[in-house]
């Protein structure tokens, strides 16, 4: 495990788990890219690497070698300029207005553990031993600009970080245009390129398509990592599915615009880079000043795409979540937006919590409209006071009474936004992003704060700083409900206001820094529009996500199931909501709202005081249900066994760690006459055991529910009447195991 040196081959071995990542030093002054795969015990350099002379159009920078050129060698990290036509990992312009690089290899360092990036999120370590840090040193001899490659090879999961550090160390200014974390080349381009797309209520879909010759590219310029693609994308041989062939899996840990490409060229090789988005972008270097890229999460798997997303899922769970939720069971909790939206008082808000702690859920959250003037989304984002109209006694009084009633207290806040019509607009105009004598463009009626700017962080931190302070608040729901316009800062000089955006998002962090330390008992979740900024940098500081604002439960399975490919259920927020459904109208079965709720963090988004005795009943056995599942949900290892994208059925399941219990989910999304009778097989179970069927009488070896399958009736006896059975569109049925003792 870990990484080697091999001085005679002059190359990097890095180990991770079951698989290896090797780089050479070429010529003394190249990093060349051998391998990433499953992992070697020993290899060889030059059959690793190879060279064909090729065309007069692939130059050759070294004079004496006509086989040579950076047009078809494997980079590490690949320059502009000096031979290379593909699409350069960095870009960089000097002084004198050229941006021709050439960086030769200085040195290197090794050492056990992991650091911490400053000012950005990034996985870590708990112990040094869990993992190892190689820095490998770039120097450009005639401008004196250092670039310092970090990998960080995990030692028992198959995962390598990446990130960059410049650093100027001449006496001039430099410019980076752009500045990417990472950057591999494969030998092939026999792929299939897998991302998730989508809009707002509509994220993280799953779309494949074949590598094709040329640049594509999946990436934000709307100021954060935007709900239209997710910084993630896999490339995956032809025959890769869930469970076989081999994937290399990439997740940006930034909120912020970003860009993760793919690039076919001429020679069928393909070229894999991610990191910020160059559009808009650049940075000024002053001598004596470093640039940190964010980092990169790297996966390889040769079991699928199923193996690939548990390990991230694990990997973010222990080791990118933090504090004291990280490894605590989720509270089931009731918001009252959707069934209040801006109408409610404390008496109102008193009677669902009522509700809600009768049918055994454990958190209220107040939602939008407890401050200023706020009574739509028209005005006072900013004006951070209690709307004494509804809440005449305050959040104090409120949260005091929700408490009473043995339910913690949480509250929905906008800190990023400001309405201009409100008191902080009015006093602070120059306090939002704008470009001097342009039109301050609106979404949702408000402007965006500049949070590039320290003296706008700092109000932030003390304002909420006094509202946290000031009720016994167990849970923040942090919103953001627009992307960015008119990027620019009024306190930044001309020649920067191109780092603006990646300076909010700076910003952004140092004040989540600060108030989830200042903070650590409220459970904090991260949400902008509900998943538009669903990235792993968010989930570093908050260790849950609203999913979508879509609470149909319909089209909950494919976002759900999108997200799942490299995010863990217990970082998802997912709620029962009323129907018809609020976002597009549909009517879907209680049991089949509940069951997807219950695939993540359960919640709840209706008036239960409107709900008939069957339906508050049901919820009641609802919550009862997913606590005894909670942590096997929360906790355990997620296999997906039908994919909605791939017709009208969808299945998945939770397995836990020791594999003795199991909860399984299926969807009948559209019903069909006379449909086959199909069985289902589960994954993830020790063969040799025996799973009892919780409730029944059934007791089923494990290799047979994972190779003969469990039926999917047409019809299912419920537990009290025996009668209840799936009729029409849009049902589910649950299966919870549990193990008896091992067969045989």
């Amino acid at each position: 495990m870990g990484i080697v040196f091999d001085e005679k081959q002059k190359a990097f071995h890095l180990q991770m788990g079951a698989s290896s990542y090797i780089i050479q030093i070429v010529k003394g002054k190249y990093l060349a890219h051998l391998y990433w795969g499953r992992k070697l015990t020993s290899f060889r350099s030059e059959h690793l690497l190879n060279y064909r002379q090729r065309s007069s159009f692939s130059p050759n920078p070294d004079d004496g070698d006509p086989v040579f050129s950076l047009d078809t060698l494997p980079q590490e990290y690949p320059a502009y300029g000096t031979s290379d036509f593909r699409d350069p990992a960095f870009h960089v312009q000097y002084e004198n207005g050229t941006t021709v690089s050439d960086f030769t290899y200085q040195s290197y360092k090794i050492y056990k553990g992991k650091p911490r990036l400053k000012g950005l999120p990034s996985t870590y370590v708990e112990s040094d031993g869990e993992a190892e840090t190689l820095e490998v040193y770039l120097l450009d001899p005639l401008t004196n600009l250092r670039i310092i490659l970090s990998y960080t090879a995990y030692n028992h999961i198959n995962v390598l970080t990446r990130s960059v550090r410049f650093e100027n160390r001449g006496q001039k200014n430099v410019r980076l245009m752009k500045a990417l974390s990472m950057s591999v080349d494969f030998k092939d381009s026999d792929y299939d390129l897998l991302h998730l797309c989508g809009t707002w209520i509509k994220e993280r879909h799953v779309e494949r398509t074949p590598l094709m010759t040329g640049l594509q590219a999946v990436y934000s310029n709307r100021g954060s990592s935007s709900h239209q693609h997710n910084p993630f994308l896999a490339i995956l041989r032809k025959d890769a599915d869930e469970d076989k062939g081999e994937v290399f899996g990439f997740n940006f840990v930034y909120s912020g615009n970003f860009v993760a490409q793919t690039e076919v060229d001429q020679f069928s090789t393909a070229r894999v880079a991610m990191g910020i988005n160059p559009f808009d972008f650049s940075w000024l270097l002053e001598p004596g000043q470093s640039f940190q890229t964010p980092e990169v999460v790297m996966v390889y798997s040769c079991e699928g795409l199923g193996s690939m997303s548990r390990t991230y899922h694990d990997l973010y769970r222990t080791r990118l979540c933090r504090g004291k939720y990280r490894d605590q069971a989720r509270p089931i909790l009731i918001n009252n937006w959707e069934a209040t939206y801006f109408d409610f008082n404390a008496e109102k808000l008193e009677n669902i919590a009522r509700a809600a702690q009768g049918a055994g859920m454990e958190l209220f959250v107040l939602d939008d409209g407890w401050f200023g003037k706020r009574n739509n989304d028209n005005c006072s984002l900013g004006d951070w006071y209690v709307n004494r109209d509804k809440l005449p006694e305050g959040l104090k009084d409120l949260a005091g009474r929700i408490n009473k009633l043995g339910l913690k207290f949480g509250l929905w806040v906008e800190p990023e936004m400001v309405s201009p019509d409100s008191d902080l607009y009015r006093k602070h105009p120059d306090w939002c992003l704008h470009v001097p004598d342009r039109h301050r463009t609106q979404g949702r009626n408000q402007l965006i704060l500049d949070f590039s700017r320290r003296d706008v962080c700092d109000a932030i931190i003390d304002v909420f700083t006094g509202i946290f302070s000031s009720a016994p608040i167990s849970y923040v729901k942090w919103d953001m409900n627009r992307n960015m316009t008119e990027i620019g800062s009024e306190m930044l000089p001309p020649e920067r206001q191109r780092e603006t955006a990646h300076r909010y998002i700076l910003g952004l962090y140092r004040v989540l820094e600060t108030l989830t330390s200042r903070f650590p008992d409220i459970l904090f979740e991260n949400c902008s529009g509900g998943g538009g900024r669903f990235d792993p940098g968010m989930l570093y500081y908050m260790p849950q996500t609203w999913v979508s604002d879509n609470t149909d439960a319909i089209e909950r399975i494919k976002i759900q199931y999108g997200s799942s490919m490299v995010y863990p259920p217990v970082t998802m927020g997912s709620h029962v909501s009323t129907v018809p459904n609020h976002q597009i109208g549909r009517i879907t079965p209680l049991e089949t709202r509940g069951t997807v709720a219950m695939s993540g963090n359960l919640g709840y988004e209706l008036d239960l005081t409107k709900l008939s005795p069957g339906e508050y009943q049901r919820v009641k056995e609802q919550a009862a249900f997913y606590k005894e599942i909670r942590g096997l949900v929360q906790f355990g290892d997620f296999y997906r066994l039908i994919s909605p994208f791939a017709g009208s059925n969808a299945a998945w399941m939770f397995v836990s760690k020791d594999k003795k219990e199991a909860f399984l989910t299926y969807f009948k999304i559209l019903n069909q006459p006379n449909g086959a009778i199909r069985y289902l097989k589960l994954k993830g179970l020790k063969k040799d055991f025996k799973y009892m069927l919780c409730g029944t009488a059934d007791v089923f070896g494990g290799d047979e529910l994972m190779y003969a399958g469990i039926l999917i009736p047409d019809a299912v006896e419920d537990k009290k009447s025996g009668k209840a059975r799936i009729v029409g569109d849009f049902g589910s049925l649950a299966w919870h195991f549990k193990t008896t003792e091992p067969a045989g």
